[in-house]
């Protein structure tokens, strides 16, 4: 089986799909290098990716508003409402459109696009235009816009530039220009999320943009990039206290008829970043205790996608890449000599493989937001950097698999 981006063909099979940490002689104690794609097929796969939210975060319409009127003169436009993200069909979208072409840009991956990027980057990250976007977070009834969801890919964003900026070299300073920008937005919605995680009682375990497994996630990556402590020890108490007595995921459940994220995934992709390995490894035992040593279709089958026209059905191809990107999170923090760690690495290799090739702006419901997933996937963002932290052992994927797609 081969690894394919976007609709390529071009993929040639190789042991450890591209990058994605795949099972295969691995040696007790480390991780295999990755074996990159051809260079043109991976060059081209990310600029597919990179293409679509060009395509899209400029885009006013189609779009769907969460939107709370308070009166007459609360009726207005997407870019009215938001003037930095109004495209991509929903706040979130634009948002975390604008990190896709953030990371791929920072990264040097699409070289061929830098200067679209960049002009988008411009006209959109402007200090009047961020300031409209905290405005909107300021009036009455928004405190739960966009929350989690859209709020945790604000956050990734800014994690996105302020690593960025932390190198050298123009992109760094532009970096540092568009950090200082986005930045009264980034601390009204840390604002926000700080009021709010003590105030909720108990985890939101669905598998669509209320889940707050995820949001936790991305909040812990901005909060060690961010070096905000208080944030960082915030997500993890909470996630404790929601979630360190699970047991016995009812993963045979999932997937829903629209979830993009798995609960059960989330959940252990989430704790791995919280828990010391030995501690994380005793949870997950006990959390998903029904994994086969042996790989098979049973135990976790593809979302199955019947109508890719469709808003809300098309929702199971970003379930089968974030799933990819879980369960590689999850295999960066068990032991080498892990009995469930084949069954994981085959389970996230025909996850890949089928829904990397289902990337595509064939139609504008899975195209304004599925490449930023597959780009979260391929560029393993979860598992470079801060997402580490509470697993900082032998058997991490070394830095150097970043340059490897």
């Amino acid at each position: 089986m081969a690894l394919c981006l976007a609709t390529l063909s071009a993929c040639n099979d190789t042991e450890n799909k591209g990058g994605l940490i795949v099972d295969n002689k691995v040696e007790k104690g480390q991780m295999k290098p990755a074996t990159s794609l051809p260079k043109d097929a991976a060059e081209t796969g990310k600029e597919n990716f990179a293409r679509l939210a060009i395509d899209c975060v400029s885009k006013q319409y189609p779009n769907k508003i969460s939107h709370v009127l308070n009166s007459q003169q609360d009726v207005k436009s997407p870019q009215q409402l938001h003037p930095s993200f109004y495209g991509c069909f929903d706040w979130h979208s634009a948002v975390h459109g604008h990190w896709m072409l953030v990371r791929l840009w920072g990264r040097d991956e699409v070289p061929n696009l830098d200067a679209e990027i960049e002009a988008i980057l411009d006209r959109n990250l402007t200090d009047g235009n961020i300031a409209g976007e905290r405005q909107y977070f300021m009036e009455a009834d928004r405190d739960s816009f966009e929350r989690p969801y859209g709020m945790a890919w604000l956050m990734q964003l800014s994690a996105e530039l302020r690593e960025i900026s932390q190198g050298q070299g123009p992109k760094a300073d532009k970096a540092k220009i568009y950090a200082k920008r986005l930045a009264p937005l980034e601390a009204i919605i840390g604002e926000k999320l700080k009021a709010w995680l003590p105030k909720l009682a108990y985890p939101i375990r669905e598998g669509t943009h209320a889940q707050s497994a995820f949001a936790f996630g991305l909040i812990h990556d901005w909060s060690k990039i961010a070096k905000d402590e208080g944030m960082a020890k915030m997500i993890a108490d909470t996630s404790m206290k929601f979630y360190a007595k699970d047991e016995a995921c009812p993963l045979a459940y999932e997937p829903s008829g629209e979830d993009f994220l798995s609960p059960c995934l989330m959940e252990a992709d989430l704790m791995r970043r919280i828990m010391p390995q030995d501690k994380f490894v005793a949870w997950f035992d006990k959390f998903l205790p029904n994994i086969p040593d042996a790989d098979n279709d049973d135990w976790l089958p593809m979302g199955v996608v019947n109508d890719r026209s469709d808003g809300k059905l098309v929702h199971l191809d970003g379930l089968n890449l974030s799933r990819a990107w879980a369960l590689e999170g999850i295999i960066s923090a068990l032991p080498a000599d892990h009995p469930k760690r084949a069954t994981l690495s085959a389970a996230l290799t025909r996850h890949a493989d089928t829904a990397l090739q289902n990337v595509s702006g064939q139609f504008y419901s899975g195209g304004h937001w599925l490449a930023s997933f597959a780009t979260y996937l391929t560029t393993q963002r979860g598992i470079n950097g801060p997402a580490q932290a509470a697993n900082k052992t032998e058997n991490a994927p070394k830095k150097e698999m970043e340059k490897s797609q």
